[in-house]
């Protein structure tokens, strides 16, 4: 049979003193309250005797705070929303918050479930890397006056902070880095989706190729377990690629895999470029081109962002749109075109 959890009555009755003191002296009020140091060093004497842990969730409600951060990423086993993960739980942790993280796989339902078990539990406030139809969802938050920021991507039906990367100029600059390289039939592939980070870099691949009057090779990805099958019958049928821009890490991935596997040599046969800079890029041979996101000022403003509100109960903080500038890091993947 489990062992029955001690309350603060059960202390309180043990010690012979009101619950009201076990309170006031567990959650540091006891100077406040003008409790004796003698009666202080009793309870947490007993306390740590009996192994006491309170109750987070009363803990809650009894204070209004949990002093918790739910975390929703898309995938946090991509290296991206790792990184950013480990960077926001860092600097929250230093100011009293835990985070609590969950991955949606872009899944709207999930989505929703995930947000809902996070005002079970309180938190305090949410970061969120969004799918599409969630919006009814995030404005209910906001109206409840819950501090929420979205990154990677932002919605744009809904007034709350966002921060987000210049996606349009960062995929035109990199297409534009390809012609520039002799490149003339350059394929982007990305998954498809509405996500305004997509849109944009879509948007930014077009801008370029419509410049230098060259052909747009899109291949849109289904956001699936595999994209093997998907890449591999893209690259068998468009011959004349000389050059991927890959709309994600995840993407290029899996399509440097499969030109390996298809024999194609980088770049001798087809250049690269992904989006979202990694270690494994680096190691790779040759060394892939990036468009490096700046995961740690993106993280920094997220966290600062949500944790003034959090220090301001929201009071007098204007909602923010911080976008912020990429870098394209020149590697071996994207050498000129040889005469």
């Amino acid at each position: 049979m489990s062992k029955k959890r001690l309350s603060i009555v059960d202390i309180a009755n043990n010690l012979n003193i009101s619950k009201t003191t076990v309170s006031f002296i567990l959650n540091g009020r006891a100077k406040e309250k003008r409790i004796s140091t003698e009666m202080v060093d009793k309870v947490l004497k007993y306390v740590k005797e009996v192994g006491y842990k309170p109750n987070s969730l009363a803990k809650s409600l009894r204070t209004g705070k949990s002093n918790t951060i739910g975390l929703i990423v898309e995938d946090i086993s991509n290296p991206f929303f790792g990184s950013i993960a480990r960077l926001i739980e860092d600097r929250a942790y230093k100011n009293g918050y835990k985070i609590i993280y969950c991955s949606t796989y872009n899944d709207m339902q999930k989505t929703r479930d995930m947000i809902n078990m996070f005002r079970d539990r309180h938190v305090d406030g949410y970061i969120i890397a969004p799918p599409q139809g969630v919006e009814e969802d995030i404005a209910s938050l906001i109206n409840e006056s819950m501090p929420v920021v979205l990154f990677d991507r932002y919605l744009p039906t809904i007034d709350t902070d966002y921060v987000v990367v210049n996606n349009q100029f960062s995929a035109y600059n990199a297409t534009q880095y390809l012609v520039g390289q002799g490149y003339k039939n350059i394929a982007l592939i990305t998954f498809a989706n509405d996500q305004t980070q997509m849109v944009d870099r879509i948007r930014g691949y077009q801008m370029a190729l419509k410049e230098h009057g060259l052909k747009q090779l899109i291949k849109e990805l289904p956001f699936a377990e595999d994209l093997t099958e998907s890449i591999t019958a893209f690259l068998k049928s468009r011959k004349g690629i000389d050059a991927v821009l890959f709309g994600t890490n995840r993407d290029a991935t899996y399509g440097i895999k499969i030109m390996h596997n298809l024999g194609i040599r980088i770049p001798e046969d087809i250049a690269v470029i992904s989006f979202d800079d990694s270690d494994a890029f680096e190691l790779h041979s040759p060394p892939i081109t990036t468009v490096a996101q700046p995961v740690e000022d993106m993280a920094e403003h997220i966290i600062t962002i949500l944790l003034d509100k959090l220090n301001n109960n929201g009071v007098g903080t204007k909602n923010q749109s911080i976008v912020l500038h990429t870098d394209l890091v020149v590697r071996g993947s994207s050498q000129p075109v040889k005469k």
